[in-house]
């Protein structure tokens, strides 16, 4: 009979930086002394940088209230729904427990979680929504008929073109069929039976997207910067290539309008690893991750406060002609690819982030496979 080999007993200090909660260490004084790494995202800022610093100053708590129990370091305090403002981040709204350390006087440990981006990343099957996008449905063909005139205009042209603008014309041809491959996925946008997906190059999706918006950029306004922050390291993302150029325009149009009073207005576009990040998946409630992000950021005045929870409802709108359904149709591609996206405003910084958080090709293709056959 063979002994069962006995676990080895696992480093506290990596079990903490384990955990998908933020946790934070106080000493007295409700100084900070130690935070794990989700505790640093969810600050935006490095232990090295926060440690020994007042946690008032990181985190303004503007319940008086709270802020008594929290200076009582005897007594657990349990919070749910405070909104509180971080440094450098803006508004959260989230969960605190703060516990005291045993046989430490003055010690505590704090644990944070961020209801906001509970929120937005929550796996809400977004019916209601689908129903109202409905309406493009109605348009679908007579908007398909133009647009096959455009596409053998544009291959006339291309007969006679020069090498200059040959590659136009050949934009042309490929944005009329990718407009016709939406066309006909808005028409399914009510279905529940999201479309194929493979693995995407995520830089050659955003590199599209700015080849298209700069030609159609009217130059009667103000150009816009568009700064590249690209982590070249990133693997492949699993997910539709037509979509994420879709999305990527969407986003990136919405914010260049945004800022464009602004005396410097300028868009950034950054990829990178956004670790720890999960979704369960709706069909057969297997973990996802997230680890890579997408991030369109602008230094625009930001969306209106009574509108930033409804940005993503369908004929919510800031502008004059707006419909309201470019963010709602972005959040539905997103949702297609087992991605996610959230809105984020910084007012220290002046800036709005739109975040879109995609799983990785190879550790989600097989789980994506199988679901298709589960179904």
């Amino acid at each position: 009979m063979t002994d069962t080999p006995v676990a080895a007993r696992p480093d506290m200090v990596r079990l903490m930086a384990s955990l998908p909660l933020a946790v934070v260490v106080l000493e007295p004084g409700l100084r900070i002394a130690s935070l794990n790494p989700a505790a640093e995202q969810f600050f935006g800022q490095s232990l090295r940088r926060l440690a020994g610093g007042r946690l008032n100053d990181v985190m303004t708590v503007p319940d008086a209230r709270l802020l008594e129990r929290l200076a009582d370091y005897e007594t657990p305090v349990s919070a749910r729904e405070v909104t509180v403002s971080i440094r450098g981040r803006g508004v959260r709204r989230i969960d605190v427990n703060v516990a005291p350390v045993a046989d430490t006087p003055g010690w505590q440990v704090l644990t944070i979680h961020d209801n906001s981006a509970t929120d937005a990343l929550g796996d809400d099957s977004g019916s209601a929504d689908n129903a109202m996008l409905r309406g493009p449905e109605i348009m679908a063909h007579e908007i398909k008929n133009p647009l096959a005139g455009i596409r053998g205009a544009a291959q006339l042209l291309a007969r006679n073109a020069s090498e200059r603008d040959l590659p136009l014309t050949e934009l042309i041809t490929s944005e009329v069929d990718r407009i016709a491959n939406l066309i006909e996925r808005m028409q399914k946008l009510s279905r529940r039976t999201a479309p194929p997906v493979e693995p995407c190059n995520l830089h050659e999706a955003a590199r599209r997207a700015i080849d298209v918006l700069s030609v159609g950029q009217d130059k009667s306004t103000t150009a816009v910067r568009i700064v590249e922050e690209f982590d070249p390291s990133l693997p492949a993302v699993l997910g539709s290539p037509d979509a994420l150029v879709q999305v990527i325009i969407n986003l990136v149009a919405n914010a260049r309008e945004a800022c464009q009073a602004e005396g410097e207005p300028r868009v950034t576009i950054r990829t990178r690893f956004a670790s720890g990040l999960q979704l369960h998946t709706t069909d057969l409630g297997e973990p996802v991750r997230l680890p890579v992000e997408l991030r369109v950021t602008d230094n625009g005045p930001g969306v209106d406060t009574a509108m930033r929870d409804h940005i993503f409802e369908p004929f919510v709108t800031t502008k004059k002609a707006g419909q309201g359904l470019g963010l709602p149709l972005v959040r539905k591609l997103v949702r297609d690819m087992n991605g996610r996206i959230t809105h984020e405003r910084d007012e220290e910084a002046g800036l709005t982030h739109f975040r879109v958080h995609l799983p990785l090709a190879r550790e989600t293709r097989g789980r994506v496979n199988k679901r298709k056959v589960a179904s």
